[in-house]
């Protein structure tokens, strides 16, 4: 039981986190902190929060549990901003995308809490962004996985693996170089190529009959494209090596594409896409 939950950015995954506790009967007060009054006043009338606030200090007092959903861009000034007002018992954990910085920030600023900190990253999503799009079974039978540092106390790593079991999450661990790596393949970089698509096809001329005519294709490629433009770019720069060096390796397989495409090899161009079929229908279903 969280007898008290803050949460900073009461958007999509905040907002399900605290809706997803409250359907379990898990948590008693869940205070809001955000920086939009429309958004938190939405969170209000639809019951995800109990208040909103948009300071720190009042929020904080009394909280078992604080959950960051903010874009990586504000992580630093968030836990700046709480540092001062923990308490000794508060447990800390967040919801970014990207774990080595979320773990140099911490260690910035989070002094001797930093013992009771415990990175995380829910993998789940939707195109839509903000508390309206909340929904309390987003995280049921999602992965979540936590970095714990090696100042994290176990009793704390208990909790927040407890926490996101209760929203119905299957829960892994792994360092944060790793999280960050493997993430950079399968998550950022799609991102990256739907965005990119979509942005060349809308800088044409005859983009209006391009898109008229995308078909379940097109469509399903570029569905990431809708998710929130800032908390994308937030991502794609916090974790820009790992993402660099897949994207070297993922031009350099274009460009073998292209010499087979030119050269009309069409024998290695189906074996190619032969591989990539097989590989997808066997780990992916």
């Amino acid at each position: 039981m969280i007898n008290k939950l803050v949460v900073f950015g009461v958007g999509l995954i905040g907002g399900s986190c605290a809706l997803a506790l409250r359907e379990a009967g898990a948590v008693g007060e869940i205070v809001g902190v955000g920086r939009s009054w429309e958004n938190l006043s939405a969170a209000l009338g639809t019951y995800v929060i109990d208040q909103a606030a948009t300071e720190a200090a009042n929020a904080l007092q009394g909280a078992d549990m604080v959950l960051l959903a903010v874009p990586m861009g504000q992580m630093d000034a968030v836990m700046a901003q709480i540092a001062p007002y923990l308490e000794a018992h508060t447990i800390i954990t967040d919801a970014g995308s990207t774990k080595q910085d979320v773990a140099s920030i911490a260690r910035l600023h989070l002094g001797a809490n930093l013992a009771r900190f415990v990175p995380g990253h829910p993998i789940a999503g939707a195109e839509q962004s903000g508390v309206k799009a909340a929904r309390g079974d987003l995280f049921r039978d999602k992965r979540v996985v936590l970095t714990p540092l090696p100042e994290t106390d176990a009793a704390a790593l208990d909790a927040v693996r407890t926490m996101w079991q209760t929203c119905g999450a299957e829960v892994h661990e792994m360092a944060p170089h790793e999280h960050d790596a493997i993430f950079a393949a399968v998550s950022h970089l799609p991102h990256l190529l739907a965005y990119a698509l979509v942005d060349e096809i809308a800088s044409r001329s005859n983009e209006a009959v391009l898109f008229q005519y995308a078909a379940s294709g097109f469509r399903d490629f570029t569905r990431i494209a809708g998710s929130s433009p800032e908390m994308w770019r937030d991502i794609c720069l916090s974790n820009r090596e790992a993402l660099l060096g897949e994207l070297d390796a993922y031009q350099a397989r274009l460009t073998l594409l292209r010499a087979l495409l030119a050269n009309g090899d069409g024998a290695e161009l189906e074996q190619a896409f032969t591989r990539a079929q097989t590989a997808r229908r066997a780990r992916l279903r």
